[in-house]
């Protein structure tokens, strides 16, 4: 009776010492997309830093958006936090349909995603994509975009000359190209269209007018968005951990507009603007790290604060 007692205490603080890793060392690298948006650079950032506390060893490739399904689609990447919807359905739709990406979670409500000029544009008539080309001399009929890949939408807009736009130019450039005209443009009062969403600082650093009528291009309500967090096939099958994590990630606006104007505005990099956030808004975590561990298989929660606190 004695021996058996000892054999279940000595099995039991084995079991207890020795927590059994939650995913195969296969999995500690996390391959992720980064498609050089703001938005995603403070998402992925975020990410990082709690999967660098649980052990992992997350990396992030700049790839354009179209670039970014065919890596998944081939396994290169593991993981991409910026599926915008419905915007990106169409374009995007032959990746869903044979499973290349998997919807792990929808990471963000409440974003929107269309034309918008500065506040003394729509204030001088111009309030609606169909007043654009009454305008044209004054916009130069160019509309500034962001990288190539991304901007679909308006390419066909202009090829089908919807809302009498045909001729007109869609500037390709990138997130910072484009936001750099226009600061180089509103304080000179210069008349610009261009492509805008929330969450973005660009919200918090300039009065704008975000235009009517682009139903047909970006969806009603502003082409109001949903974003999702999309995983490689079979990757939530192979690293269950890593799919829980991302499962768990789901922002807010204040997060995005609050943690993207400290990387833009205040000049931080994103990291110390992720442990900013996560000071500011610490109640985050514990649904983040639900049934989350560590790559060992550690109580995933602890090992994050303890991180943070360092």
């Amino acid at each position: 009776m004695m021996k058996s007692l000892v054999a279940m205490l000595i099995t039991t603080v084995l079991a207890g010492g020795s927590a059994q890793a939650a995913d195969p060392a296969s999995c500690a690298a996390v391959r992720i997309s980064d498609l050089g948006w703001t938005d995603i650079g403070l998402t992925n950032a975020t990410a990082e830093t709690i999967l660098t506390a649980l052990g992992y060893q997350p990396t992030q490739t700049l790839l354009g958006l179209d670039v970014t399904f065919v890596s998944m689609q081939r396994g290169d990447i593991d993981i991409f936090q910026g599926n915008w919807r419905p915007i990106q359905n169409e374009q995007y739709k032959a990746f869903f349909d044979d499973g290349s990406v998997v919807a792990l979670t929808q990471n963000l409500t409440g974003a929107k995603y269309t034309l918008a000029v500065p506040d003394y544009v729509a204030e001088a008539g111009v309030k609606s994509y169909d007043d654009l080309a009454a305008h044209a001399a004054e916009f130069g009929s160019k509309i500034y975009a962001i990288e190539p890949g991304s901007n679909q939408p308006l390419l066909d807009m202009v090829a089908a000359d919807r809302h009498g736009l045909k001729g007109w130019e869609i500037v390709e450039s990138s997130e910072a190209g484009m936001l750099a005209q226009v600061a180089r443009d509103v304080p000179k009062k210069e008349w610009i269209a261009f492509l805008a969403w929330e969450p973005h600082p660009m919200n918090l650093n300039y009065k704008l007018t975000y235009l009517t009528g682009g139903d047909a291009d970006y969806g009603p309500d502003f082409g109001g968005s949903t974003v999702y967090t999309l995983a490689r096939k079979g990757y939530a099958q192979e690293c269950p951990n890593v799919a829980k994590l991302f499962s768990n990630l789901v922002y807010d606006i204040n997060y995005e507009n609050v943690g993207m104007q400290k990387v833009m505005g205040e000049g931080m990099e994103y990291p110390a603007a992720v442990k900013a956030m996560l000071a500011l808004r610490p109640e985050l975590l514990d649904g983040w790290l639900k049934d989350v561990t560590t790559l060992d298989g550690q109580p995933g929660l602890a090992a994050v604060k303890a991180a943070l606190a360092q």
